[in-house]
């Protein structure tokens, strides 16, 4: 008999699916196809997974569906299976369960520790991988009078996993230096909000009902590994940084009391789902419906469509239009309910004053864009002023600027010979490139070759907040090779020598995205950046040891760079660091160590002279997940190459 996974998994919590395929003493041959059958149907209705492992959750899963035909002729055999057979369906369970879990943990788990443990993941996708393949060979096919058919699939599937299996582990480094930034605890800037909401967007943590989830997701996981570890504590840091980007209350994620204000006085009252906004999950006071369908709380939706959106929120799906009808229905469900059990619905805002504020908002944004072209010094210079303060505020707000047409004349002021003017303005239109769509509007403008001017000429404000935007920029692949070719990396290496400590961090993290192009690398090569980069190594106090180790490890892949860094005195260093960094360094550095000694047997017989050795045992056993991948490979490369101690 099948067992019904339904049923298991429909309060919400773990629904019972880790009992799915337990081995509880022996089973019968028709036990065993049954529980695998219904593994493989479980993970089936597994919704999305997350961004992180998508593909190669979709992969293992469609691979799994591929057995379903084999186990339906092993359910019609005619004759007994022997000890041997149930042996091999026995293993295969085993190892289809092991990728069911690998399933349920990136279709459920914390997002933001998925992307912190991204190597690790696809780590332990190799060894499903290794386990299916291990299984699927030892299948006695014959004794178990396989079709042809079927046989062929289950092969075609074997060289799928093996093809899976040699994929190369690859990081995605846009990804890892958005969770570096936002994880710095030495920069707090204004423009580091660039960088929470675009790694929002890349984790879809950038709802009010994902971030939510999120922290269901970090509550569980701080239970099963301890709410003291250390990446806890950051997963903590960057969910909270998150949750103000919308706004929301931070509060204490690991307190088990911990509840929304408006439910505290009833604990044991459960709001019916359908009362709830889907944008803020709260109980809905003014219901309305929308063109897909879909009822909505009215300031929520109306918070949508003044953003700029033109979809439910809820279904994707474009709408016809944008008008909204009261839910009068539903209103008086609500107030019912409310009644019944003594529940106090949260005041309602003045709508009319509301709407006041924000015509009022609007037309100040209107008379300061039209400021920006006035005759008098005075007006212009306090018009952009005010500009750049609004374009700080909210994303709704840095639409609105955009909208009543800014942006051209903020890149015009660029070339104004007033220093203040010129600050405002390059600061401004950082704050909009937050903005995905001003990114394209700033680009068009043809602002680059001007912000590059501002960066060489202006200010050391102006410098600093000239390289944060041309970082924001260059999240446009394209703005990567402009910012080049209109010759912005050399102007950014003297601001990563000269520099103020914020200057340099918005230096090296432009240089970092530049040089994600391969081409960019070498440019950046002859810029001379290696100098000041060994010199962020050196200088701890600036607290930027991650960021320049992570610039070298991709400079270290190109042969350019990999004789810049070939010299004792920078594998020394790199050796004190892998001794006496945070774990963090200790990683990065033992990355950019294997990078070099992959390429040349020399590097390893310096580090070993420096003493290397016994500090990469220490990491390959005690640190962090990567750290330790790193100096196994490394201690792998000293073995083959004879050069162990």
């Amino acid at each position: 008999m099948v067992m019904d996974v339904g049923e298991r998994d429909g309060d919400g919590e773990d629904g019972g699916w880790e009992n799915i395929g337990e081995d509880n003493g022996t089973k019968s041959p028709t036990d065993l196809v049954d529980e695998t059958v219904s593994m493989i149907e479980y993970v089936a209705r597994f919704g999305d997974y997350r961004r992180a492992q998508r593909k190669e959750c979709y992969n293992l899963a469609r691979r799994m569906k591929i057995l379903l035909p084999f186990f339906d002729e092993i359910r019609h055999h005619g004759s007994p299976i022997s000890h041997n057979c149930v042996a091999s369906l026995s293993r295969l369970k085993k190892a289809i369960r092991l990728a069911m879990k690998l399933l349920k943990t990136c279709n459920e788990g914390s997002k933001i520790h998925l992307a912190l443990e991204s190597e690790a993941i696809m780590i332990k996708f190799h060894n499903a991988y290794v386990k299916l393949t291990q299984a699927l060979e030892e299948l006695p096919f014959d004794e178990l009078e396989v079709s042809d058919e079927v046989r062929e699939q289950i092969e075609l599937m074997l060289t799928q996993l093996t093809r899976a299996k040699k994929r190369t582990d690859t990081q995605d480094i846009e990804l890892a230096v958005d969770l570096m930034a936002v994880s710095s605890k030495t920069d707090e800037r204004n423009a580091d909000i660039a960088i929470v909401e675009r790694l929002a967007k890349k984790l879809d943590l950038h709802t009010v009902e994902d971030l939510k989830i999120e922290t269901i997701a970090v509550k569980k996981l701080s239970k099963e590994r301890g709410s003291t570890a250390e990446s806890i504590q950051q997963i903590i840091q960057l969910l909270n940084k998150f949750k103000q980007v919308l706004g929301m209350e931070i509060t204490n994620v690991l307190d088990d009391t911990d509840t929304p204000q408006k439910l505290s006085k009833c604990h044991s009252l459960v709001i019916p789902h359908e009362f709830l906004c889907p944008i803020t999950l709260e109980i809905m006071r003014d219901p309305v419906i929308v063109a897909s369908g879909q009822t909505f709380e009215r300031e929520s939706i109306q918070k949508w469509f003044d953003s700029n959106h033109r979809t439910c929120p809820k279904t994707r799906q474009t709408l016809a239009h944008l008008s909204v009808a009261p839910n009068y229905a539903l209103k008086n469900l609500i107030t019912q309910w409310c009644e019944k059990n003594n529940f106090h619905l949260p005041k309602k805002e003045d709508q009319a004053s509301s709407r006041k504020f924000f015509v009022d908002h609007e037309d100040e944004i209107s008379c300061l864009v039209e400021q920006l072209s006035s005759s008098q010094l005075e007006v212009q210079r306090k018009a952009v002023k005010n500009i750049r303060v609004l374009s700080k505020e909210n994303p709704e707000t840095r639409v609105l600027i955009a909208k009543h047409g800014a942006i051209p004349r903020l890149v015009k002021l660029l070339s104004y010979p007033d220093s203040k003017i010129q600050e405002h303005a390059v600061t401004a239109l950082l704050n909009l490139s937050i903005d995905e769509s001003n990114k394209r509007l700033i680009t068009d403008e043809h602002a680059i070759p001007a912000i590059i001017e501002v960066l060489q000429n202006g200010s050391m404000e102006s410098k600093e907040n000239s390289a944060a935007a041309l970082f924001s920029l260059s999240m446009l692949d394209e703005n990567k090779v402009t910012i080049a070719l209109e010759n912005g990396i050399p102007p950014l290496v003297d601001l990563l020598q000269d520099g103020t400590i914020r200057g340099k961090r918005d230096a090296v993290t432009a240089l970092f995205s530049l040089s994600l192009n391969q081409l960019n690398k070498v440019r950046a090569i002859e810029a001379g950046i290696v100098p000041p980069l060994m010199l962020l190594l050196e200088d701890k106090k600036l607290g930027m040891v991650d960021e320049a180790l992570s610039i070298l490890l991709l400079l270290a892949t190109h042969a350019e760079g990999r004789h810049e860094m070939g010299q004792l005195s920078f594998i020394q260093t790199l050796v004190g660091i892998i001794k006496d960094g945070t774990p963090k360094n200790k990683e990065c550095a033992t990355s950019v160590l294997l990078e070099l000694s992959s390429n040349n047997y020399s590097h390893i017989l310096a580090a070993l002279q420096f003493g290397v050795y016994e500090h990469l045992v220490e990491i390959a056993e005690s640190g962090t997940n990567r750290a330790q991948r790193k100096a196994n490979g490394l201690l792998q490369l000293m073995s083959k190459s004879e050069q162990i101690p």
